[in-house]
């Protein structure tokens, strides 16, 4: 969330970022409405001194019907506030949720774009995997060899369902083994994160309300996370932390749940896009300067980009173009695995940073070194999710025969060198 003051005094640059990131939101209306707000609340609390004063006066007054005429007008002024306070509920609702909607303004090397389509190559590392016999794709190797069933997954869980058995299941293990190890020796905290959320923090990191289709919510009003980001985040709501407690880095896991309802007719079979996941994520609280918050944004998107390398699977970094940005995302980069089946690259992580857009929200704050209280930033990038991570990892590490040779550095977790039977 921006500070009103900020989209006040740079409201055409605040109008240039929503133009940007394509969110359409009445800027103007705004304004109108904070007007209206700042307005009522400065009556109201002239109101509300007048009644202190006059319930001074009131103390002060012997004479009985003196007294009973200024009790009277203190009433009368009571109601007053009473009403008052009614007529400004609704005003400050509609400003709330206007606040809610207002984007963050992108970083200027941000490029302009109407979506992921216009995204910036930046990077490639390795070679396109190619096949001097007929290659398959992850649904015909895994399903071959046993390591994944849809149709009983369909079955059980409905649309995208699946269930990953033997060999599938060990190595979704051997990988979230290895991660833990190889981002733990980074220095992150780890952390096992709840999955069932209050609203208020989605809300919090900016996935509500833009995100509402997409998200799961209970009986109770309560949310299932798409992200351990969202757990992350509200971990330190509230809280005032010290330049010295900075930076907080935490690498949670949790399974994740999305709806997938903006995505109809895209990816309906196999484990690119399916409802339930497990992901680890990389979260970061850091102090309030734009260069920490690039130094942090290139380093764990990095740590991300060494991680795929250490597996050998060949990829690409992009820079989100400004249609591909999230509400709260100043900057955002995305690492892209090539999935020989598709011939393309396919995200497997997104890496960004916030400023103070998410712990404005969550009211996370820390006292400098000079005892000022400042918002933190934050920042977020995922570190791996299964069983998307697969989907790469079995098509470009197939062989001749069949079988699967697993990377050299899963090995250990796995115990074992390939799956499936040499003919």
């Amino acid at each position: 969330m921006l500070d009103i003051k900020f989209i006040r005094e740079n409201l055409e640059v605040v109008k240039y970022a929503a133009t940007k990131k394509h969110i359409a939101i009445d800027l103007d209306r705004l304004i109108a409405v904070d007007d209206d707000r700042r307005a009522r609340m400065t009556a109201l609390e002239e109101k509300k001194a007048e009644q202190n004063r006059a319930s001074a006066e009131i103390a002060k007054t012997s004479d009985a019907a003196e007294r009973e005429h200024k009790i009277a007008a203190v009433q009368e002024l009571k109601e007053s506030i009473q009403q008052a306070e009614a007529d400004l509920r609704p005003v400050l609702e509609e400003w709330q949720q206007l606040m809610l909607q207002v984007p963050n303004i992108p970083d200027v090397s941000v490029p302009d774009g109407d979506s992921d389509a216009d995204n910036l190559e930046l990077k490639q590392w390795g070679e396109q995997t190619s096949f001097s016999f007929p290659a398959k794709d992850h649904i015909e190797l895994m399903t071959a060899l046993q390591m994944v069933d849809f149709e009983r997954g369909t079955k059980v869980h409905g649309f995208r369902g699946y269930f990953l058995i033997g060999d599938g299941a060990r190595l979704s293990w051997a990988i979230w083994n290895y991660a833990n190890q190889f981002f733990l020796a980074k220095g992150f905290t780890p952390m096992l994160t709840p999955s069932i959320v209050r609203k208020s923090n989605l809300y919090g990191t900016g996935h509500l309300p833009n995100d509402a289709d997409d998200v799961y919510h209970t009986q109770d009003e309560d949310y299932l996370i798409g992200t351990s980001e969202v757990s992350v985040m509200g971990y330190h709501a509230d809280e005032v932390l010290t330049v010295a407690d900075l930076p907080r880095k935490y690498l949670a896991f949790s399974p994740c749940y999305r709806r997938e309802a903006g995505s109809h007719g895209k990816d309906t079979k196999g484990l690119i896009r399916v409802h339930e996941f497990f992901k680890l994520e990389q979260v970061i609280l850091c102090e309030a300067s734009h260069e920490t918050s690039v130094t942090w944004h290139e380093w764990i998107n990095r740590n991300t980009e060494e991680f795929i390398e250490s597996l050998g699977i060949p990829y690409r970094t992009v820079l989100n173009c400004g249609g591909d940005l999230g509400q709260g995302q100043v900057k955002k980069y995305d690492i892209e695995l090539w999935v020989p089946g598709e011939q393309t690259y396919r995200e497997i992580s997104s890496a960004s940073y916030f400023h103070d857009f998410q712990t404005r929200r969550f009211n996370i704050r820390y006292k400098d070194t000079d005892g000022k209280l400042r918002y933190a930033h934050s920042l977020n990038c995922t570190a791996i999710p299964t069983p998307r991570i697969l989907v790469s990892l079995v098509e470009n590490f197939q062989q001749a025969d069949g079988t699967i040779l697993i990377p050299e550095v899963l090995r250990p977790y796995f115990g074992a060198e390939r799956i499936g039977s040499v003919n």
